[in-house]
Order: structure tokens, then C-alpha cells, then sequence
């Protein structure tokens, strides 16, 4: 399949927007539906939330769920708890609920406090409920496609190529960030569908020679304006994953956002692109969790 149309060189025509915040209310109305079939079947889906300490982002992203979960009928568990709290603490609340027939999905808030084990407390969680796609289990089926849950960020993206009809199938991407949250799986799942995958990370050398071959390029380096245009091949697409707080208190993703538009056939803005994809697909996974159960019980 042919990749979206280049712009001719030198044109000045802008990007096309990829407006996250539209395509997440969009599959929002559909999680709502979802959700009614639900209730009407005698399930309500829940989402238990666990946050330890009281970071200003950390509390801000939990409230930000709980309020999504809230518009489309889901029932939220909030669990707050001091930053002196032991892993095994955390540990026990996750076996409880795993256990309760309430709860469909366990999101436990990162990054947790150093005294805390992360990777014992994920693995922790069930993998019918890690609907952030965070358990071995689910990231190992990325590898062979047998994942339960996709994990949230590297989800929404591939909705927003899909929701723009943008073809992945025998396209050279590259991936900026080799996280375990964001670029590792991002691969995985571009690979599943067929796309000629490049990752690049902080030790890549000449960044450039590897960005300006991408047909798709998406980053999640976690640095302002890493990627400037003449980095990028006239026509890419161009998701920007990064959301970097400046000084000055505003915020501006990986891309070079007023540049790279000049030259990218589409383009993610920050914020308002990946952001509010990633709290949606989360609402997803917990919707399937709930519709599993019911599909158990009948």
C-alpha cells in the first residue's frame, strides 16, 4: 500500500492535524454505548486506580481517569495512599483486587516511590485486569499477538493512523524512544501490521539519517523539540508522543511543531494528540475486561 500522499517540495502547504481530542470523543461515544449494554446485562465496568504519594502530575493524570471513567459510566475505585507505604502493603490491595467481581481493571499510577518494587507490584496484577498493558504476560503477546490488553499510548496511536485511513502496511517507520511504556511496544505493534520498523534512543548516532528516511515517524523521546524539519522526509506523518514542560510553565511536545508542519502531511499537536488517546484506550480495555466477564458467565 502507497503511504499518504508527500506534498510537492518547497510547497508551503500545512500538515493536516490529528486531533486527538476528536478522535478520542469519538470512540468515547462508543465506549459509553458499550457501557449501557453492559449495565443493562447486570455488569457495570470498574476501574480501580491506585496512587501512592501526592505528585502534582501523578494526582492531576489520576483525576484526569477518574473523570473520563465518569463520562462514559464506568465506576471508579480510587486507592490513595502515603508514600510510606511497603510493597507488600501494595502488593496485598492488588490481590484483593484481584479478587473482587467489581473491579475489572487494576491501573496502579507510575512512577511509584524507590522503596517500592514497581516490577513485583505489576506482576502483581492479574492479566485479565492490566488494562494498562504493563504485566509480562501482555507484553510478551505483543511479541506473537496474543497480548490480553494493548498498552494504552502505543493503542490510541494506531487509532489515530486508523482513524486518518493512514496505511502502516509496508511503510518505513521509525520510532524515536525505546521506553517499555511507549517505544519497545510501539514497535511490536507497528511490526504486527506489517510495517518496516526502525528504533532509534539516546545512544543512536546522526539522529537525522534514520528520521528523514520515515514514511511514519513517531516519538517519545521525552525532549523538546528534538526532532527539528530538516530531520524529516517531505510528506511523513508525524506523531508526537512527547509532552515536556518548559520553564515557563507551557508545554511542548518532542517535534518541532511550527516547523515540522510546514513539511509533514499530518501531524499530532501537544497537547491535545496522543494525550487524550492514551486515558481512552484505557477506558477500552476496561470495557473488554467487563464484556469478558460477561461473556464468561453466559
Amino acid at each position: 500500500m502507497s503511504g499518504p500522499p508527500a506534498a510537492a517540495p518547497g510547497s508551503s502547504k500545512l500538515a493536516k492535524i490529528i486531533d486527538g481530542k476528536k478522535v478520542a470523543a469519538t470512540i468515547r461515544d462508543d465506549c459509553a454505548k458499550r457501557v449501557e449494554k453492559l449495565k443493562a446485562a447486570g455488569i457495570t465496568p470498574g476501574l480501580a486506580v491506585i496512587l501512592v504519594g501526592s505528585d502534582p502530575a501523578s494526582s492531576l493524570y489520576v483525576s484526569n481517569k477518574i473523570k473520563a471513567c465518569e463520562s462514559v459510566g464506568i465506576k471508579s475505585f480510587s486507592h490513595h495512599h502515603d508514600m510510606d507505604i511497603t510493597t507488600d502493603e501494595l502488593v496485598a490491595l492488588i490481590e484483593k483486587l484481584n479478587n473482587d467481581p467489581e473491579v475489572h481493571g487494576i491501573l496502579v499510577q507510575l512512577p511509584l516511590p524507590k522503596h517500592i518494587d514497581m516490577e513485583r507490584v505489576l506482576e502483581t496484577i492479574s492479566v485479565d485486569k492490566d488494562v494498562d498493558g504493563f504485566h509480562l504476560y501482555n507484553v510478551g503477546g505483543l511479541v506473537v499477538g496474543k497480548m490480553v490488553f494493548s498498552p494504552c499510548t502505543p493503542y490510541g496511536v494506531m487509532k489515530m493512523l486508523e482513524s486518518e485511513n493512514i496505511p502502516v502496511e509496508g511503510q518505513n517507520v521509525v520510532v524515536v524512544g525505546a521506553s517499555n511504556i511507549v517505544g519497545k511496544p510501539m514497535a511490536l505493534m507497528l511490526m504486527a501490521h506489517d510495517a518496516t520498523v526502525a528504533v532509534c534512543h539516546a545512544k543512536t548516532r546522526d539522529l537525522a539519517q534514520f528520521t528523514i528516511l520515515a514514511d511514519i515517524l513517531v516519538v517519545a523521546a521525552g525532549v523538546p523539540n528534538l526532532i527539528l524539519p530538516q530531520m524529516v522526509k517531505t510528506g511523513a506523518v508525524v506523531i508526537d508522543v512527547g509532552i515536556n514542560r518548559l520553564p515557563d510553565g507551557s508545554w511542548r511536545g518532542d517535534v518541532d511543531f511550527e516547523g515540522v508542519s510546514k513539511k509533514a502531511s499530518y501531524i499530532t499537536p501537544v497537547p491535545g494528540g496522543v494525550g487524550p488517546m492514551t486515558v481512552t484506550m484505557l477506558l477500552v480495555n476496561t470495557i473488554e475486561s467487563a464484556e469478558r466477564q460477561l461473556k464468561k458467565a453466559s
